[in-house]
Parts: C-alpha cells; structure tokens; sequence
C-alpha cells in the first residue's frame, strides 16, 4: 500500500483498531538522531525487540514525523525508555513547535553520535541496518551498539488507554 493509497478519513475498522491499541499498554521511549540530517527526537510507543544475537531493536516512525527523514538520513538512533518523572519531557517530544526540546535535560553523545538521555531508565544507542515502509509508517531494524542501563532501582512509564501510567517495583 502507498502513502497516496491511504485515506485522510479513518475507516470505521481503521477506528475500532486504534481503540483496540490504545489497551495495549506500551513503554514510553524518546528516540533520537544526530548525523548529517542534525539533531532531532520524538516520542515513540512502537518498540520492541527483535533478537538478542545481534542485538537489534524494531522501531516505527510514522513517516509523516518531522523528523522521520532525519533518522533515515542519519542512519542513527538511540531508544531513550523513560520513566515516570519524564512525562512532560514526553509531551514536548511528542509535538515539534520549534523549541529546543534537548535544552531541558541533560543529554550526551552516545557511540553512534545519538543523544542519549543522561537519566533514562535504560538508553539503547543503535545503528539503523534495515527499513521497510508498511502503510504510514516506517519500520527500523536497529542494531544495539551499546546499552546503558541506569543505576539503582528503575520505574517504567507506560501508555495505556490514552494516559500516561507509571511503573513501580514492589
């Protein structure tokens, strides 16, 4: 299916399949790029691993993202798995409106030149190795290059049913 081919108007199915979705309770993660293309991030639900033998991470950008052809071009993106206390950095990666959103927080360069969240609750810095486009989005295969997983005792934030939901250990 093409960009073109997809209708503007949500089908009733196209409707029923984003509610069913929005029960499907996903980590909230900032992935980010820096390359050639510049520097850019966005929050995104759709991450899930692949296989641990490489490491490699799938990640879907809806290509209509300002900056999904950054990360193309950059080849480069590192998966920032957040935790409660980042819900408004959540919010102000989810909607560009011309700020400096890295200017908040405290953010170094990983190995591929992505940046890396300095308190994420575990940062996945990879290497773009493959992509497919599938209806409005974009698929990545990333492989891991390094994985830096925070001291102590980590807290999840997850989007489910429309709302942000912490994650606490017992």
């Amino acid at each position: 299916m093409t960009q073109d081919a997809i209708s503007p108007t949500p089908t009733p199915e196209a409707l029923a399949f984003r509610n069913g979705m929005s029960r499907l309770g996903a980590a909230v993660n900032i992935v980010t790029t820096d390359g050639p293309a510049g520097r850019h991030g966005l929050t995104v639900s759709a991450v899930c691993s692949v296989t641990d033998q490489p490491p490699t991470l799938l990640v879907c950008i809806n290509r209509k993202a300002f900056s999904h052809d950054a990360f193309v071009k950059n080849g480069a993106i590192c998966v920032n798995v957040l935790s409660p206390a980042h819900q408004d950095l959540s919010r102000a990666f989810a909607r560009w409106t011309g700020e400096d959103r890295f200017a908040t927080t405290d953010w170094h360069r990983g190995t591929t030149g992505a940046p890396v969240l300095g308190d994420a609750a575990v940062a996945f810095d990879c290497r773009i190795v493959d992509q497919q486009s599938r209806g409005t989005h974009t698929v990545f295969f990333c492989e891991v290059i390094t994985t830096d997983v925070a001291q102590g005792q980590a807290n999840g934030l997850v989007w489910f049913d429309r709302a942000f939901h912490p994650l606490e250990p017992h």
